[in-house]
């Protein structure tokens, strides 16, 4: 074999690296010729994407308003709270910041306070527009039932409108505050004047048309609106007028959706004694027709201006279903009657009449909410003839007078009919 020489290696690696260096030479300036491309594109992707970015800015500054996307926001932020049980409906109110609602109520201070309900107290605010709402602070911390209370009202009240019943606002959920914002009622609820709690002197056409037009919020919740609601508490501190006189039915959180399919439902007491039906306190058996009864204890509250039950009045007067039908029997109705109306003895008698309708001791007597604003309004003539409501019959020892033999095994003795809402224990 031929050595090869040092010399002659040289020249061979010499060579060699001659006939390389063309081809390096032309990836070196291709590289260098590709460089400011990529560059180049680089810098027009980001113009265009600026481009795009200032375009949906104006966009949605044009043309979507700023307040209705904070509101959206503010209900996203919230849904967490209320996810598996309340319905998409509840972005249509508006949510109220507790600050806010703080502010508008003077720190919640007495002397903004409205009423006292079941479920906590309501309060005067003024928002920063001006406009005054009702603020219903549900008392959590003192009732296990509050959050379920303001779950069941939100809900409720966002399915459901009627000129007969109290408009929501809006509502709070901040922390352990959960409050509910109502339209403000100018002549607030029907108790302070019934019961003697106002100088406001009612005539009978406004308490027709009171009475009137509860019917009508209570044919609405029971025939015409999509959903089958029972309200459960129709009592006079439930019964807000504007500054017409108009009625408007609230406090929805005992209220109950009720199936299509279903004559009663089977469940727990909870309402106020003393406008209770019998069926419903004794046995739980819930349906429309517990609200029927309770709007014939109203009925008769409204024309006689006084309380369902009031122990301090002589034994036959004290509960007030009694009172009246023991006058039906001797014919002395204009006694029950409130002595500062006059020459409208005719038309209450009707109405009383259509009370004790109401008041029939088995539900299926009690005619529907439909068939009963037929009956105020003359267009279907009364052929019925009521017969003796229930809880009449008191015990016989004069130390029992607070029970009714009827409920006294089933439930307490009967309480005031202003007292709060009273649920049975599970």
């Amino acid at each position: 074999m031929k050595r090869v020489g040092l010399s002659e290696y040289a020249c061979l690696t010499c060579h060699v690296n001659a006939v390389a260096s063309p081809s390096a030479s032309l990836d070196e300036q291709s590289s260098r010729s590709s460089q400011p491309s990529e560059a180049l594109y680089f810098f027009l992707g980001a113009i265009v994407i600026l481009l795009i970015l200032l375009i949906l800015l104006f966009v949605f500054r044009k043309f979507i308003n700023p307040s209705k996307w904070k509101k959206f926001v503010a209900c996203t932020r919230k849904q967490p709270v209320t996810k598996d049980i309340l319905s998409g409906n509840l972005c249509t109110i508006s949510w109220f910041d507790f600050q806010t609602l703080k502010r508008a109520t003077k720190n919640f201070h007495q002397d903004n306070l409205l009423g006292q309900g079941g479920f906590g107290p309501v309060f005067l605010g003024k928002l920063e527009d001006g406009r005054l709402v009702a603020v219903k602070k549900l008392s959590i911390g003192k009732s296990q039932q509050g959050e379920s209370e303001f779950l069941a009202e939100v809900r409720m009240i966002t399915s459901i409108q009627h000129k007969n019943l109290v408009r929501l606002l809006g509502c709070c959920s901040d922390g352990d505050q959960r409050l509910l914002v109502y339209e403000y009622m100018k002549n607030r609820s029907l108790d302070l004047i019934i019961y003697g709690k106002s100088d406001l002197f009612l005539n009978w056409s406004t308490r027709f048309q009171i009475i009137l037009g509860i019917a009508r919020g209570l044919q609405y919740l029971h025939e015409d609106s999509h959903l089958r609601i029972i309200h459960r508490d129709i009592k006079a501190s439930n019964i807000l007028l504007d500054d017409k006189f108009q009625p408007r039915i609230g406090d929805f959180g005992l209220a109950r959706f009720f199936p299509e399919d279903q004559a009663y439902l089977s469940t727990n007491f909870a309402g106020t004694l003393g406008y209770t039906a019998p069926e419903y306190a004794i046995r739980g058996e819930l349906s429309e027709k517990a609200d029927i009864y309770s709007f014939g204890v109203l009925v008769l509250e409204i024309i006689s201006c006084r309380k369902n039950t009031d122990l301090t009045l002589p034994s036959e007067m004290q509960y007030l279903p009694e009172y009246a039908w023991k006058l039906y029997e001797r014919s002395q109705l204009n006694d029950l009657m409130d002595p500062r109306m006059w020459m409208v003895e005719k038309d209450v008698l009707h109405v009383i009449h259509v009370a004790f309708l109401c008041l029939q001791p088995h539900a299926n007597l009690r005619p529907a909410m439909s068939e009963i604003v037929a009956m105020l309004t003359c267009k279907v003539e009364i052929v019925r003839t009521p017969i003796r409501p229930t809880f009449l019959e008191r015990k016989g020892s004069k130390d029992e007078k607070n029970s009714w033999d009827s409920i006294s095994e089933a439930l307490p003795s009967p309480l005031k009919s202003d007292s709060p809402s009273y649920q049975h224990p599970k």
